[in-house]
This record gives structure tokens, sequence and C-alpha cells, in this order.
């Protein structure tokens, strides 16, 4: 009981903890893929040793320390090997003041942050953008391949050999480990965004596992976003983006029940949304807008939120506005997704009749095939409209293609309120 527990705990520590390890070593031995290895390492260590002597204070501190004895071990193999490599090793056994290094190393960067500088790594223009998802998706969320996988509906090997080549491609192309200036830095910044979505939006509502949420990737992805700002301050849709995390941030403790259990929208308590965060993203919003960018994707998805964080109760929600800002959001970006949640802001503003048809339009798309929130919004449309025992099927199905606990169990639930209705 008491390993069982400690690998618990490891575990947690590994999705806090595993980002940051990872960034810091890859500005230590320059090689992201090296960096990751070496992570890994200090996390096989960490589960060899924890259940024996406990989970350490600060066992963050304790994995870096790990990891970098192993990195000075390994460079030291390898130094005969590679000029490079010796060098390396010899800058890291004299880092003895990690706090001084970090000093030190802020007088040469605007941002002193390994976190920023490992997104724009895995966003460099060498690497395709299915790969920069991939990588990013690995190495700041700490999710597996299967993981990533299924969220993006494409097979576990395609997602392995994805990853395996943008490490090797980064390492062949000697990509610095810093954030990109003057010109360079616009042309990746649009990536980066995506990305920090991507990893907010994880946490927001997880791929997999037996939480619903994981708080501290939202915490991260605010964190990586705010820094984004301050980085380029006039640029629209960094603003939008803290506008829509902001704001969809300020639901995360009411998301959830006391038992872990998710709650949706309109049933949360909103006396339970952070308000502060509101008020910030509504503030991002407006900026986004001065600077020219209300039809931007990410400010108008954050028009959409904004509509929820303004509405009192569930009831005094304007559908028709988000219904046509999800119009306006397909125009911008055409997705299959957008058209689903449209068709959701449909049904709130007009009922689920007017919906349904919308809906079936979609079940041809690809993209979507196992998309399980396609079922589980078709399911809730049928419900509404009396048809239990399609609703049933389609929440069964819903159920079956999600791999979190928590998601399951909400849909089958759903499916035995169809038989008892």
């Amino acid at each position: 009981m008491q390993t069982s527990a400690t690998h618990r705990a490891i575990d947690a520590v590994w999705r806090i903890e595993s980002a940051r390890l990872i960034a810091g070593l890859a500005r230590m031995v320059r090689d992201v893929g090296l960096a990751e290895e070496l992570a890994q390492d200090a996390l096989v260590a960490a589960l060899e040793t924890w259940p024996d002597d406990g989970v350490p204070d600060n066992p963050g501190a304790w994995l870096m320390t790990t990891a970098k004895r192993r990195a000075i071990d390994r460079l030291r193999r390898l130094q005969l090997l590679d000029r490079k490599h010796q060098e390396l090793a010899h800058e890291l056994e004299d880092q003895q003041d990690d706090r001084r290094a970090r000093e030190e190393d802020a007088l040469d960067h605007d941002i002193d942050d390994d976190l920023l500088r490992l997104v724009f790594v895995s966003c460099h223009p060498v690497l395709s953008m299915e790969a920069r998802v991939a990588l990013t998706l690995r190495l700041l969320c700490g999710l597996s391949t299967d993981e990533i996988a299924r969220a993006f509906l494409v097979p576990e090997p395609t997602v392995a050999q994805r990853i395996v080549r943008a490490k090797r491609t980064l390492s062949e192309a000697n990509v610095p480990f810093e954030v990109p200036r003057g010109a360079e830095l616009q042309e990746r910044l649009s990536s980066v965004l995506g990305v920090v979505y991507l990893v907010f939006n994880e946490g927001y509502s997880a791929t997999s596992g037996e939480h619903w949420m994981r708080p501290a990737l939202c915490e991260e992805a605010l964190r990586l976003g705010r820094m984004l700002a301050a980085l380029a301050p006039g640029e629209p849709e960094v603003h939008g983006l803290i506008a829509l995390m902001e704001i969809q941030a300020s639901r995360l403790h009411a998301r959830v029940g006391q038992d872990g259990e998710p709650v949706l929208l309109l049933e949360q308590d909103r006396g339970r949304w952070d308000h502060l965060l509101i008020q910030r993203g509504l503030a991002a919003l407006e900026r986004a807008e001065q600077l020219g960018g209300a039809f931007g994707p990410y400010a108008l998805q954050a028009a959409i939120a904004a509509c929820h964080g303004r509405a009192r109760t569930a009831e005094d929600t304007d559908w028709a506005r988000i219904a046509t800002l999800y119009a306006a959001l397909a125009q911008v970006t055409p997705s299959p997704v957008v058209e689903l949640n449209r068709a959701v802001a449909v049904s709130m503003a007009a009922g689920p009749g007017a919906a349904l048809p919308l809906v079936d339009r979609l079940g041809d798309e690809p993209a979507l095939k196992q998309y399980h929130l396609l079922p589980s919004v078709r399911g809730d449309l049928l419900f509404k409209l009396g048809r239990h025992d399609e609703a049933r099927a389609e929440f069964e199905r819903a159920a079956s293609m999600t791999r979190n606990v928590r998601e399951q169990a909400l849909l089958r639930a759903r499916a035995q309120e169809c038989i008892s209705s």
C-alpha cells in the first residue's frame, strides 16, 4: 500500500515537474532529446528510491539534481568522442549555485524562463506543424504518445515517429535554446500561441486518466501566455489568447464536484467562478480589440467565453450572439469542431430541432470519426427531443470513445438517464 501511494505521488510530481525539468536540462545540455532522456533517468531513480526513502520535501529539486548528475556522468563518458560534450561537462560541473547561474543567464536574455524557450524550440520552423504539436505536448505536458495519438486521432506509431524525428531534427540543425528575436519572432509567434493553447486545453479537459482536469497545466499555459504578452505587447492575438484562457480558467473550481465528478457549464455554481480572472480576461479582450484584432481566432473565442462570463445565470446567456460569433469563427478558421460548437449554440438559442440537422451533417467528417463530443452532443439533442433510445445509444458510443474516466462516468450516467426517463 505504501509503495502504491508513493508511485501515485511520483506520477503526480512528474506531471507537475517534468516540463520544468526537461526545459532546465535542455538549457544546460543544449539538446532536447538528451534532456528528455536525462529527465526519464531521474524519474527511474525516483521510482527506485522514493518507495524506501519517502518523497523528498522538494521533489522537483531532487529530480533536477539527480538529472544533472546523470548529465555530468554521461557527458564525461562522451568527452573523448566529442569536444562539445567535454565543454558542456565542464560547464555543468562549474554550476554549483543554480540561483547564481540563473541570474547570470538573465543578463543575456530578456525573458529568463526555460519553459518559454522550450516552447519556441519545439515550434521551430525546421519541424512540421504536426511535429511541433506532438513534441510540445510530450515535453511540456508530459503526455504519452498514446494520449497524443488519441487527442489528434492518429495512430500511435505515427506520433512516436514524429517525436523521435523532431528531436533528431532539432539536434542535427543545432537549433539554439533561446527565444527568437525580430522577424523570426513574428514568424513563429502564431505557432507558439497554438501550442500554448493546446497546453491549456489539456489541462482544462484532460485527454485521459482519472481526473477531469489538470489545473497545473492551465496555470502554466496562463503564465506562458502572460509572458508572451510582455514579449509582444502589440500583437492582438496574444491578448486574445490570454483573454480566452483567463475567462475559461475562471471556471476551473466550479467544473468539478466534491468527489471530482465533472460539472457541466449550465449546472455550475457561478458563485464559485473567479471573477478577478473574468475581469482580467475582459480587459485582455478589450486590449486585443483596441489593437484591431477583434476578428482574430483567439479574440473571437474569447468573445464567446465573455458571453458566459458576463451572464449572471445560465438563463441570462446570450446564445444568439454566441451562435453568431461561432459563425464568424467558422469563416476565419473553418473546422468541423467549430461547426459542432455552433450547433450547440443554435440549440440553446433556437431549440434542439434547429440544431440536429447541423450535427447530422457532421457525421461523415473524417476528423470527427473518433471525436467523442459528436455523439455526446447528438445524444443531448435527441434526449431533449424525447428520442431517448437513440440518445442512449449515442451516449454509450461517446463513453466508449473517451479515455477520461470521469468523462466516461458522466456519459454513462446520461445513458442511464435515458432508460429511467
